[in-house]
């Protein structure tokens, strides 16, 4: 059943198109990653589907009982939220969304900070101020954060930028277990192509052109061919 509808498509700000016409779906389950050129849009669509960015045209909706409120987001860091000075248990508690204000939080919301700071294996650093922390670590609390918004799909924003190869190796091998174990579906933005096409399920490819299938299509498709000349020319 699809979570994420997504007809005839057009971003962009003010008069000037990014994307035009775009339609796919995600499907629950799906592990989709969404690569192109810088500029291409990527992380405009991205707030588009989380209804932060209003679509020019087109039309976005969700099923199999998905809300909008109920979509985990990792967003790409920057300097100033690198350097934030909190701890880890108040970043990923704030996580947790209530319909109703409240400076406090509930049990049950603790209980489930504690359980996605063991399962991203940073419960020991709970205490810690954030900004102390390694890129990776860092990762893995904002991962635990957007944890507490969902159990059924997260869009995550590059979340491996600036890793270094190891770390990068982990937070993919992570990401996947979210995917295969906890049966939460996934949407990425990447630059990683062949990170891409072996864990994704799926690829979406924007641009000047645009390109919806699973992995292993987009692997047998003139954007990976393409993309394979770029890289041997590059090296």
């Amino acid at each position: 059943m699809a979570q994420i509808t997504c007809k005839h498509l057009t971003l962009g700000y003010e008069s000037k198109e990014i994307l035009s016409d775009l339609s796919f779906n995600v499907e629950k389950g799906n592990y989709l990653c969404i690569v192109g050129e810088n500029g291409s849009g990527k992380t405009t669509l991205v707030k588009a589907l989380l209804g932060l960015h209003r679509p020019m045209s087109g039309e976005i909706s969700t099923g199999d009982e998905l809300k909008f409120n109920e979509i985990g987001y990792l967003p790409q860091q920057t300097m100033v939220q690198k350097d934030f000075p909190a701890s880890v248990e108040e970043i990923v508690l704030s996580g947790c969304r209530s319909s109703k204000f409240s400076p406090f939080y509930s049990k049950q919301q603790k209980k489930l900070a504690a359980e996605n700071m063991v399962k991203m294996n940073i419960h020991s650093l709970r205490k810690r101020c954030y900004r102390e922390l390694s890129g990776g670590q860092q990762q893995r609390v904002l991962l635990a954060r957007a944890l507490c918004a969902t159990k059924k799909l997260l869009l995550l924003d590059e979340p491996v930028s600036g890793l270094d190869p190891l770390v990068t190796d982990e937070m993919y091998k992570l990401i996947d277990e979210l995917n295969k174990n906890d049966k939460i579906t996934i949407v990425m933005i990447s630059h990683d192509i062949p990170a891409a096409i072996k864990y994704a399920s799926h690829i979406l490819h924007i641009g000047n052109k645009i390109f919806f299938g699973t992995a292993q299509e987009y692997a047998k498709s003139d954007f990976a061919k393409h993309f394979n000349v770029l890289r041997e020319v590059a090296g």
